[in-house]
């Protein structure tokens, strides 16, 4: 695997702590390793959003109404979002207890199989409501694989930081989500292009879901080369790390999830409230407007896929950068700004649509995606830093994958009912700017954690 470009800016300068860091070449694998899964779980998930905005609902949920099938297929993306709370608990109670690194090759390998599997299923004309069910099946079986993959990811980059670059290396993951949108693109768009609009809808849509499996081999090769998080074998004393199986610490509680209810209830839910604005951004922008703007406004899908691809391109760019910010200035100023700034931009972002001028559109869409970025970025180190090291792994989780569910799964659904009610997009404003407030305040409720003891 190639030495990552930013390599440098993961090297320790001066003498080595108590505790050695990784070598560089060491580092640069554990990043390469937090991002590729976290890559490839959002391209699955990008792609099947993408689709779902142009042919999944007449293919598995046929109906004269194309309202009534945009649904269909939103409340099926959905789907996903109600499984994850219970890959949070599975692979929480992995992750906690046996590792991060078992519990991450595990959650990406089932997301592989139920990805791939999509490609290989026969629609509604053909299985009839056969179809269907398979269908929410393997979404279902996606958002187990997304409860645990989130939280393995920054856990295995942000416990292997040296010290004062822990938001650095938590925030390599977080350019998934936009890296994933961008390669599902560029296999959507020229499969496509080349097969037109009706083979496209007829079978070429499946190449996608299919060209997943290649993608997951490469990812499970790159996480079988990188060793298991010093904090979890330091926390937990599992010496035996990632080479064979290992016997539970008694230290670690049974049911991990269980232990975080009890425990940190408060915590939980303001962390769940941080994150929530962000996700509906991110949803809206990337999954739903891609639908919305062609089908309810007659913006060319050229155009939408442009403005969402300049925007995530964007967000990747400055996600490093504010990761490192946040090592030097903290976690909260960071946030608290990237919040206030989703909440006065969030109505100019989506009534750029009125205008249905691509620059325009994407020139909201930039701005909105790189204050989303100031967010999202420090929320990799912010929320794992929130709880201890025997329950981190569930405690990041389940703060990440509710906000996710609440905030990004049902975004698209509520905002179909939304535009069925009221025709302007400044609803998706009014709507996403709500969150982002929610989010705001519970970030002023929660404290900072860039000096948190790590290893207790």
């Amino acid at each position: 695997m190639p030495e990552l470009p930013f390599k440098t800016a993961f090297e320790v300068v001066g003498p080595k702590p108590a505790t050695s860091p990784p070598s560089p070449p060491t580092a640069s694998r554990i990043a390469v390793a937090s991002l590729v899964g976290t890559t490839i779980e959002y391209y699955d998930f990008a792609v099947y959003g993408t689709a779902s905005a142009l042919v999944l609902g007449p293919a598995f949920f046929p109906s004269g109404n194309a309202t009534v099938s945009s649904l269909a297929a939103f409340l099926t993306f959905a789907a996903a979002f109600l499984s994850r709370p219970l890959g949070v608990a599975l692979f929480g109670t992995i992750g906690d207890r046996l590792g991060r690194r078992r519990a991450l090759v595990v959650s990406l390998l089932l997301m592989g199989v139920a990805t791939v599997g999509v490609g290989l299923l026969p629609t509604y004309e053909t299985a009839g409501l056969l179809a269907p069910v398979l269908l929410v099946t393997l979404r279902l079986l996606q958002g187990v694989s997304m409860g645990g993959e989130w939280g393995g990811a920054v856990l295995l980059a942000a416990e292997h930081a040296p010290p004062g670059r822990r938001a650095l290396f938590a925030s390599i993951p977080q350019a998934g989500p936009s890296l994933g949108f961008l390669l599902s693109s560029a296999v959507i768009l020229p499969t496509l292009n080349l097969a037109g609009r009706d083979a496209f809808t007829d079978w070429a849509w499946r190449i996608p879901f299919l060209l997943s499996a290649v993608l997951v081999a490469v990812g499970l090769w790159v996480r079988s080369t990188v060793s298991e998080s010093p904090v979890f074998t330091s926390a937990t004393g599992d010496t035996a790390g990632s080479a064979g199986a290992a016997k539970p610490p008694a230290s670690v509680p049974r049911f991990p999830l269980g232990a975080l209810l009890t425990r940190h209830p408060g915590r939980l839910l303001l962390g769940i409230g941080a994150a929530m604005g962000g996700s509906a951004i991110y949803y809206l922008t990337i999954v739903y407007s891609l639908s919305y703007g062609p089908k309810e406004l007659g913006i060319p899908q050229n155009t939408m896929l442009t403005a969402a691809s300049v925007g995530a391109a964007a967000g990747i760019a400055v996600t490093l950068p504010v990761g490192r910010l946040a090592d030097r200035i903290g976690r909260r100023p960071v946030m608290l700004t990237g919040a206030v700034g989703c909440v006065v931009w969030a109505v100019p972002m989506y009534a750029s649509l009125s205008s249905h001028d691509i620059w325009v559109i994407t020139g909201a869409y930039t701005v909105g995606l790189v204050l989303l970025a100031l967010m999202f970025s420090p929320v990799a180190a912010f929320l794992p830093e929130l709880f201890p090291a025997r329950l981190r792994y569930t405690g990041a989780s389940a703060a990440f994958i509710l906000a996710n569910t609440v905030g990004g799964g049902f975004a698209p659904l509520v905002a179909t009912w939304l535009n069925s009610h009221w025709e302007s997009p400044l609803v998706l404003g009014f709507y996403t700017g709500g969150l982002c407030l929610l989010s705001l305040l519970c970030l002023l409720a929660l404290p900072e954690t860039r000096d948190h003891d790590f290893v207790t």
